[in-house]
């Protein structure tokens, strides 16, 4: 196949009025955070931008845009190209029922304003030129290579499907260890996680593998006064394994300082204010000296760690929690037979100490030192990131993908990098072929640099069909492209019952009243069976 074409970089740049809309409108910290739009949501003069900036194409048949992934990359990317390119239509497919990715089924049910990007999303969705294809998992469901006669581009947005493993003993063969994405998961809906059923009642101690915001989310959770969760929209069944809880400590466990970790301000400070809960001080030996000279974020977080709770429980606390450093996990242990052989009861750990004398430096490296602890526990949860996968028929079109990354290999503008090409000679790049969110860039960033990344690879897909690229190198002459019209028969050949944006909000109706009864914003539907029995 001809797929191979030379750079072609034609930028335009960003219209301010659009970014300053729609950064000022979304949430800003890790999955939230507050401020007042600077703009109305859809202000006459935004209108206005969007039709000067338009990329029009004179004697070409409409754009035809598929994005694999619904979360919040790939919806921001939707709503840049369908303002750059006129006409365009965007058809975007979800391998669950339902939209949102992460927004739905990873931020913190205790954080409902960070989801109030999915207003804006919506909003994407009710134009004529959006369609959502959900239930269908591409590359399974319907072959990657069958989706290239009928598209002027492909943009790769889809999240990350697995954890990172620690790779030690006992992983695989003791109860009560659970990855992040699994706990975050079930307590959130994702069907996928439905039937986890984590052991909450076995044991006061828990500990954590990984020192991110994920990581305090779990925390956090863990912690809480179940009266303080019935109003979000975690699901009933989190609901009555957390009031069966006897987790009373919780250890928030990394291979560094605190210099090295990777949570923010606001995810401490919350975790530090929680009623009824003590946090244990960390060694001042882990500090600089001098926090003031350190740069205005490490020296504010530094400032609140060194604090340490500014809620002093009366009556003492009857729950705590602790950030460990210096710790790298060795060994899950079991019980000794036969009662309890199989059930988690410890985790041993190989201390570590840093290698040069200044460990304020964020990327400071650690040795092991010899020594070794062991903390009693009967449950543990990894949270030292996610990867995403492959697709099935990549290879075969040539998509290269890192698995050690667990991403696409692209240029920062999005565009995905040729596989067949070596370390020397110019950079080529894959026609019609794009990649934004976590499968490009890796599990990171915060909503804001999600948005400006979507952005970026929208502004190189409406550049490129500007300049005559698109899938398979097209110029003028080519066919209309039928897009999700032209495969549909194919999916129902497959007899996949796929489901529309008009679908999902009979969904998003019953989840509502279903969730009015109990007195909370909605209640999920954990089963895609039953998503999708509604909708029959």
């Amino acid at each position: 196949m001809e797929f191979l074409s030379s750079e072609r970089r034609i930028s335009r740049p960003y219209d301010l009025s659009m970014i300053l809309r729609d950064a000022a409108a979304v949430c800003h910290r890790r999955l939230g955070g507050h401020r007042r739009p600077l703009l109305p949501v859809w202000s006459p003069l935004l209108h206005l931008s969007k039709r000067h900036n338009h990329h029009v194409v004179h004697n070409r048949p409409p754009f035809r845009l598929a994005i694999i992934g619904s979360g919040p990359a790939g919806f921001y990317a939707a709503y840049r190209v369908m303002s750059r390119i006129e006409n365009a239509v965007v058809d975007m497919y979800e391998r669950l029922p339902v939209p949102y990715g992460l927004v739905r089924f990873g931020v913190a049910p205790d954080h409902p304003e960070v989801k109030n990007c999915q207003d804006k999303f919506t909003d994407v969705a009710s134009s004529p030129r959006f369609n959502f294809i959900g239930n269908l998992d591409i590359g399974n469901d319907l072959p990657l290579p069958s989706m290239l006669p009928h598209y002027n581009a492909i943009l790769f947005a889809y999240g990350a499907s697995q954890d990172r493993r620690l790779g030690i003993p006992g992983e695989d063969q003791l109860e009560g260890i659970y990855s992040a994405r699994g706990f975050v998961g079930w307590y959130n809906g994702l069907p996928e996680y439905a039937n986890l059923s984590p052991r909450l009642d076995l044991g006061e101690e828990a500990i954590i593998i990984g020192q991110g915001n994920v990581a305090l989310d779990i925390a956090r959770t863990l912690l809480s006064d179940v009266d303080r969760l019935r109003k979000t929209d975690i699901t009933e069944r989190a609901l009555a394994a957390l009031s069966a809880s006897k987790v009373k400590r919780v250890r928030i466990v990394g291979r560094r300082g605190p210099m090295q970790a990777s949570f923010t301000i606001k995810e401490i400070r919350e975790l530090m204010t929680l009623e009824g809960v003590a946090f244990e001080p960390i060694d001042s030996s882990l500090f600089p000296r001098d926090p003031t000279k350190l740069p205005r974020v490490q020296k504010r977080l530094t400032q609140l760690l060194m604090k340490g709770s500014s809620n002093t429980p009366s009556p003492p606390a009857q729950k705590s929690w602790s950030l460990d450093f210096l710790q790298s996990p060795t060994s899950f242990v079991g019980g000794p037979p036969p009662h309890n052989s199989t059930r988690l009861t410890a985790m041993t750990f190989a201390k570590t100490a840093f290698q040069s004398p200044d460990h304020s430096d964020p990327s400071a490296k650690v040795q092991p030192t010899g020594e070794t602890t062991t903390m009693s526990t009967s449950l543990a949860f990894r949270s030292i990131g996610y990867k995403s996968e492959a697709l099935p028929g990549m290879k075969q079109l040539g998509i290269p993908f890192d698995d050690s990354t667990g991403t696409i290999p692209t240029a920062s503008n999005g565009r995905i990098v040729a596989s067949s090409l070596g370390a020397e000679g110019p950079v080529t790049y894959i026609p019609g072929m794009y990649c934004t969110g976590w499968v490009k860039n890796g599990p990171t960033g915060v909503i804001a640099t999600t948005m400006d990344d979507a952005f970026a690879s929208a502004e190189a897909i409406a550049g490129d069909w500007e300049g005559g690229i698109s899938l398979r190198d097209s110029n003028v002459t080519e066919p209309i492209k039928g897009g999700w019209d032209s495969l549909k028969t194919e999916a129902a050949i497959r007899s996949r019952q796929t489901v529309s944006w008009e679908d999902w909000q009979t969904i998003d109706a019953e989840e509502r009243r279903r969730g009015q009864i109990r007195g909370k914003e909605r209640e999920k539907f954990t089963s895609i069976p039953e998503m999708l029995n509604l909708l029959r």
